[in-house]
């Protein structure tokens, strides 16, 4: 994905949980984090973000303009995580370039 550093949108990862193949419906929001692209590891705790949950995909408004972010021109790794049952999957979900 390609955004402006001035624009406000809505960055979108589809994401599904299941339990023995049948969908179920997360009840906490999803968390994504924006690391540059020079950073290595995984996001810890203050790089979560909370978004929100926009069937099938999960979302969070980024941008000057009441994002929950305001992203400087770059490069950035998108991560996803969210609570499914036991499990807490984290997965690094793409790039976004902010130009």
């Amino acid at each position: 994905m390609e955004v402006a550093a001035s624009s406000t949108e809505y960055v979108r990862v589809t994401a599904t949980s299941k339990a023995g193949g049948t969908p179920i419906s997360p009840a906490a929001p999803p968390q994504f984090a924006f690391q540059p692209s020079s950073v290595t590891g995984n996001p810890v705790e203050g790089d979560w973000l909370a978004g929100e949950w926009a069937s099938p995909h999960a979302r969070i408004l980024i941008g000057p303009n009441g994002g929950a972010v305001t992203l400087e021109p770059g490069e950035y790794r998108v991560w996803l995580t969210w609570a499914a049952g036991a499990e807490t999957p984290v997965y690094r979900a793409g790039t976004i370039t902010v130009y």
